[in-house]
């Protein structure tokens, strides 16, 4: 299966109407509809219900552009990667990031790195641990920044200089809001909303194993989209803190959970993994200036290039 054909059928997968991709990709219809009629061939099976003025992917179909995207992505990164081969000071580096506050130190070296070397370009992609470090497993990530204890036998780690607070985002007319500090009793029997992992991993050390008693109300992969259900008033986000708004114009308050819970950040990168220059000088930089971020002990005077 040729890698033109497959993002002929992605193109088709986008548009849902032949004539639309036919022009996007300046091919005759009948060519087209060749082509994918080859794929269905190839692989024995239908991947496309035709209507009469559109198309609609199959469950074989959507199996297959999931499949498609990481292989074209994976092929234009290979591209990407070897044309930066002959300049050591441009090129793309992917990032798949997980949320967190701590995600500035990042974008505050990239600031800087992006001012040294102007042909570099920067690719950042958002999702939960699970996400990202599958994608860089796949290759299609230079490097994942997570919110989970890494594998060190398998990644390359590089430790961020803080940690995230947990805590309680909740209507600031909430009885809760009152509080100081959210326990595990004022918890139970409320409606909550967090994220899998945080769900998963996070929160069970905290509850000393009387999770169960914790409703779980809904999971949300992204902090914003919980707090909009916060704020309507049907049930209570735990997040770290700084990742949604809680000013005061926000209609929401955070409080830290007792006792604290805090999770650590880490950058990391597949042991043996061979870089392009521009990725290899990134990474090299940046962990110097994780090290001056942890010796200064003051990230508001130093963490700025």
């Amino acid at each position: 299966m040729e890698l033109r054909t497959l993002r002929y059928f992605l193109e088709v997968a986008k548009e849902e109407n032949m004539s639309k991709a036919a022009k996007q990709l300046h091919l005759s219809q009948s060519t087209l509809s060749k082509q994918l009629k080859r794929m269905e061939e190839e692989l024995g099976k239908r991947l496309f219900i035709r209507h009469s003025f559109s198309m609609e992917l199959t469950e074989e179909g959507r199996l297959l552009k999931k499949r498609a995207q990481d292989l074209i992505s994976m092929a234009d990164k290979i591209t990407a990667e070897f044309s930066s081969l002959e300049d050591g000071i441009g090129g793309n580096i992917y990032f798949g990031c997980a949320e967190s506050y701590q995600v500035r130190y990042l974008a505050r070296f990239i600031r800087g790195f992006k001012g040294r070397y102007p042909d570099f370009h920067y690719h950042i992609t958002s999702g939960d641990t699970e996400q990202v470090t599958e994608k860089l497993d796949q290759g299609l990530f230079d490097f994942a920044v997570i919110v989970e204890e890494p594998d060190f036998d398998k990644y390359n780690v590089l430790k961020m200089p803080e940690s995230d607070l947990w805590g309680v985002a909740m209507p600031a007319d909430s009885p809760l809001a009152a509080k100081a500090v959210i326990t595990f009793e004022d918890l139970r029997g409320l409606p909550l909303f967090c994220s899998e992992q945080g769900w998963r991993r996070d929160l069970p050390g905290w509850c000393g194993g009387r999770m169960q008693e914790l409703t779980l109300e809904g999971s949300f992969r992204l902090s914003y989209n919980g707090a909009v259900f916060a704020a309507e008033g049907l049930g209570y986000l735990l997040t770290f803190e700084h990742l949604v708004n809680t000013g005061p114009d926000s209609g929401l308050v955070f409080r830290p959970l007792y006792p604290s819970l805090r999770a650590d950040m880490y950058v990391i990168w597949k042991k043996g993994q061979l870089f392009t220059p521009i990725a290899g000088r990134f990474i090299e930089e940046f962990r110097e200036k994780l090290d001056e971020y942890r010796l200064s002990g003051n990230e508001n005077n130093k963490c700025n290039n």
